[in-house]
């Protein structure tokens, strides 16, 4: 029976934490995909990329939202035992609470080592992909990210194209107004051109170049000394390139790395990582303990003050680590004297509704003896 309960339980609460887990992630995809589908139409990102970043940022929101599914789908599903009197049945059937903590805390063990392998290894190695995806997007030049028919840019630097030729790879009725610098002035320049084209050259430096075909530029002021109208059969730009830069971030390095560096922002990572595994075993205790309600009160009495206190853990992991990666705390304390605190405040709540410790001894009444002066009573 105790395998099958603690299968039953698990089942439980590993399907509610995986439908928690999938609704706030959509939720937080969808606020992202709004975010990024708008730069995405500016031009600051191809369409292509939206999609890959989104990808590869799925396991560091998975990281945060699992502790809090957990959390919640503790409180849900116990509370829907109490409710429906299956735990006093199963009290009533020799299981103690007790063991029924040991149950939780074997549940919590599963969703642990799914936590540590995000944490410790799969989240890192997907922001590494991350950033070199951001990386290589930045290497694009402005053409990669047009779209037909639109004016694309802000200020003084404006493109449009009419329509794209996809077998050749040509740009069709170009326009392009920018600016350039002379002896510490911007100097307006716009051109007009029957077609463009990007060209990639293989060479050490990487250079690309821009090449425009019949068409007209315009440099100055019109009806000033400087402006010049020149037209061309043929104009190439050279396309500047942003350095590739390497990728040092604390979020895409390996925990291995981390734990051999004394720098603080790498232990604020390193702090913060072993936090969200750690918290989920406390966040157990509280959520097992707060779920205990009477069948009148409803699943959602105790809802309330549970997450203002899961609400309030989070805040001061998140706080701790912003005063790690500044110095303010030092690398031995970390954040375990957060995990400390809320430690005992787990024991304290599962002690108060468990009754752990506060066992209550019926009392019965104490049987009067005859009084042996009583001499109501004669013998005949």
């Amino acid at each position: 029976m105790t395998l099958r309960l603690f299968r039953y339980l698990a089942k439980e609460v590993l399907v509610s934490t995986a439908g928690v887990t999938l609704i706030l992630l959509l939720v937080i995809l969808s606020s992202r995909f709004v975010s990024y589908l708008g730069r995405a139409t500016e031009g600051k990102m191809t369409f292509e990329f939206l999609f890959t970043i989104l990808g590869f940022h799925i396991p560091s929101f998975v990281q945060i939202i699992l502790p809090i599914a957990f959390f919640l789908s503790l409180l849900l599903t116990f509370g829907r035992l109490y409710i429906e009197n299956e735990m006093s049945v199963l009290f009533s059937s020799g299981i103690s609470k007790l063991k029924l903590a040991g149950y939780t805390l074997g549940i919590a063990g599963i969703v642990l080592a799914l936590s540590a392998g995000l944490n410790f290894w799969l989240t890192p190695t997907s922001e590494y992909h991350a950033v070199k995806a951001a990386d290589e997007q930045g290497q694009l030049s402005t053409f990669s990210f047009l779209l037909p028919r639109r004016f694309q840019g802000d200020g003084q630097r404006t493109t449009y194209i009419d329509s794209f030729t996809p077998d050749e790879g040509w740009m069709n009725d170009v326009f392009l107004s920018d600016f350039v610098r002379e002896n510490g002035k911007s100097i307006p320049v716009q051109m007009l051109a029957s077609y463009a084209e990007e060209i990639k050259m293989d060479s050490k430096n990487g250079q690309n170049y821009l090449v425009f075909k019949n068409g007209v530029r315009y440099e100055g002021v019109p009806g000033t000394a400087t402006y010049r109208v020149t037209e061309f059969d043929t104009y190439a730009m050279r396309m500047e390139s942003a350095p590739q830069a390497s990728i040092t971030d604390p979020e895409t390095r390996s925990t291995l790395s981390l734990l051999g560096s004394a720098d603080p922002e790498d232990q604020e990572e390193l702090q913060w990582r072993i936090a969200l595994v750690v918290m989920i075993p406390i966040l157990s205790i509280i959520g097992l303990s707060l779920s205990q309600v009477n069948p009148r009160q409803g699943r959602f009495f105790k809802m309330l003050p549970a997450i203002l206190l899961m609400i309030l853990y989070m805040a001061l992991l998140i706080w701790g680590k912003t005063a790690i990666g500044k110095g303010k705390i030092p690398d031995y304390l970390g954040l375990w004297w957060i995990h400390g605190i809320f430690l005992c405040i787990a024991i304290g709540l599962f002690v108060q509704y468990n009754q752990m410790f506060s066992r209550k001894n019926a009392r019965l009444p104490n049987a009067q003896s005859p009084d042996p002066q009583d001499t109501s009573l004669s013998n005949e």
